[in-house]
């Protein structure tokens, strides 16, 4: 059953949510001209190709095809329904959703990720309260004291603290009158086996909020005091938290991302905590996770196309393999990346503490490259016997054969024999054999992904492009140039389309305008059909000129070519009579027919939508 939001609000969401304020809160966008451009925050690219368009408020990816307006964007960037979209924004700015007509399922339905926000915020205020609480919270103050984390960084990342004990959230989230089925979906609260009871899933830790960029708790990392395992225990995937695409620290370090046009990544809490101490607060975390293509993209929106990355990891063989892992990801999301290896037996956190902010800057201006790093290590690792250096080679060559710049490969190759003291030519050979393995796999790969193509009906972008060429220049007129809406209805130009989409979004355009609406971001609305949503964007963000001359032209030149397939079609049913040909004559009376069907139900709804 669909959920039901008033029209009227959807309209009052769109007017004061402007697209170009929510966009920016995870994309880089640069003023060009009527648009603003950025990297495309839904597939990776090195050019910015993504629009958005203030004055028609939607947005239009010419890489990936993705577009519609403000909401669709919400739906597809925090990967929620259009219900939950449109709540997320009423929300945010303060507009009532009626729910009273909504049935109890429905109800239910719409207000589960509410809940489990809600059973978060509780959460957090109650873990913050015990670790400033004289008895229960002194264990987790004394940790954190010990460590060096001031109460201001405390207070900024709202730390808290849990005791000892298996009941301690269940019984406040109790008193607060929360349902025990939402403590459970929110992964702060265990069902026994018996499942008779529940019980805290964090006991005994130091607590770490993990917000989304909107500043909203997803979810919880916790730390125990001492040396028993696990040392670091994370909330459960929800519908609200997702490791994958959530970074520790986003919420705060974005807007000095942004202003710097550079990141660091570490991977604990506390060693983010003190690089924010310490002064460097465009600093995030993973959360115990391997860095996904999706926090690059995330990164790469907030950092600009031409930022940077700076990897913190710790000196210990395990930080050097996650550095290690994490170039490919870099390199294939076209985000620059660089390396700081610290001293052996530092991590970020003991660093910063022992040298300070102004070392630590200093070790910032001599960052490796990913392939300098590469090689120091894998010469590190296997030494420079001659089995260490043919197994450096091995271990190179594809990620030399992975530079997508010639001479850039070239100058690396010629650092690598320099330092293994070997011909550069030796080392050439490998790469090409990697290089004409990799191109073979991706030819397999583009066939198949051509023949799929062909098979589906679909291009690129992922739109079908069965469509009148004359129908769809029409369709983007009436767009780009809504002053033409009056003549195309007074001339019923949509009983001359073929295309039952084309004709639907027509109709659309000319009821809004009767009504005296002509924004492209309400039909976006009203549509219903991502596809189509995609392609209205995609048409609005062109910048095509257009003045009423050359429009009832292309009027002209649409009917005529339209009244010229009438005519074809005709002489075609006579060709077809006078050679006795009774199979194509019934083929081409029943495509007369249903010509005749649909103009007639068009013109009987006034050339509007069906």
């Amino acid at each position: 059953m669909a959920f039901y939001i008033p029209e009227e609000k959807i309209s009052e969401i769109q007017n004061v949510a402007d697209i170009i304020d929510i966009v920016s809160e995870s994309v880089l966008l640069k003023k060009a001209g009527k648009n603003h451009i950025g990297l495309c925050p839904f597939h990776s690219e090195k050019t910015p190709s993504f629009t958005v368009n203030p004055e028609k408020q939607v947005f239009h990816c010419f890489g990936c095809g993705e577009g519609g307006n403000v909401i669709r964007f919400v739906m597809k960037h925090d990967g929620v329904s259009f219900p939950e979209a449109v709540q997320s924004l009423a929300r945010r700015f303060n507009i009532e959703l009626p729910t009273k007509e909504m049935s109890p399922a429905e109800q239910k339905a719409m207000g589960e990720r509410e809940q489990i926000l809600e059973v978060n915020q509780h959460a957090m205020k109650f873990y913050q309260n015990m670790l400033f609480q004289e008895f229960s919270g002194k264990p987790g103050l004394q940790y954190l004291t010990k460590r060096g984390i001031t109460k201001n960084t405390l207070e900024t990342f709202h730390i808290g603290y849990v005791p000892d004990g298996w009941n301690n959230l269940v019984q406040h989230l109790t008193r607060e009158r929360i349902p025990r089925n939402v403590m459970i979906k929110s992964g702060l609260v265990v069902e026994n086996n018996q499942k008779t009871g529940c019980y805290d899933r964090f006991r005994n830790r130091i607590m770490f909020p993990i917000f989304s960029a909107g500043n909203q708790v997803i979810g919880f990392g916790g730390r125990v005091l001492d040396n028993s395992l696990p040392k670091y225990l994370n909330s459960p995937e929800t519908m609200v938290y997702s490791k994958s695409s959530s970074l520790y620290g986003l919420h705060i370090a974005k807007s000095e991302c942004r202003k710097t046009g550079t990141a660091f990544i570490v991977e604990g809490y506390l060693d983010l905590l003190a690089l924010w101490q310490h002064g460097v607060q465009n600093a995030v975390a993973t959360l115990g996770t391997s860095l996904t293509s999706e926090h690059v993209r995330i990164l790469r929106g907030h950092c600009g196309h031409s930022g940077k990355v700076i990897l913190v990891y710790d000196s210990d063989e395990a930080g050097l393999k996650a550095a290690a892992r994490s170039i490919e990801v870099f390199d294939k999301e076209h985000l620059d990346a660089a390396i700081l290896v610290l001293p052996d037996g530092h991590d970020p956190d003991s660093y910063l503490f022992e040298y300070g902010e102004a070392e630590f800057r200093g070790k910032v201006q001599h960052v490796l490259s990913p392939m300098d790093f590469l090689m120091q290590s894998a010469i590190r690792k296997h030494g420079m016997s001659v089995e260490g250096k043919v197994r450096t080679v091995e271990i190179m060559k594809d990620y030399l054969a992975n530079a997508s710049d010639n001479v850039l490969r070239s100058l690396y190759i010629k650092k690598l024999a320099e330092k293994l003291n070997i011909d550069d030519s030796a080392i050439m050979e490998k790469v090409r054999e990697s290089i004409q393995k990799k191109s073979s796999g991706n030819d397999l790969k583009g066939m198949a992904q051509r023949e799929n193509q062909r098979s589906t009906g679909m291009n690129q972008k992922g739109m079908s492009f069965e469509y009148d060429r004359m129908e769809k220049k029409i369709i983007a007129m009436m767009v780009q140039y809504p002053e033409i809406l009056p003549e195309i209805g007074k001339q019923k130009i949509l009983t001359y389309f073929e295309n039952k989409m084309l004709a639907k979004i027509g109709g659309l355009l000319l009821e809004q305008h009767e009504k005296g609406n002509q924004s492209v971001s309400s039909l976006i609305g009203r549509v219903n059909n991502p596809e189509q949503e995609k392609f209205i964007a995609s048409l609005a963000i062109e910048n095509s000129k257009w003045n009423h001359a050359g429009c009832l032209k292309l009027i002209q030149q649409f009917v005529l070519s339209k009244n010229k397939k009438n005519h074809d079609l005709f002489m075609r049913i006579k060709t077809a009579e006078a050679q006795n040909d009774d199979k194509l004559l019934m083929a081409l009376m029943e495509q007369l027919r249903d010509q005749k069907r649909i103009q007639k139900k068009r013109e009987s709804s006034g050339g509007k939508s069906l």
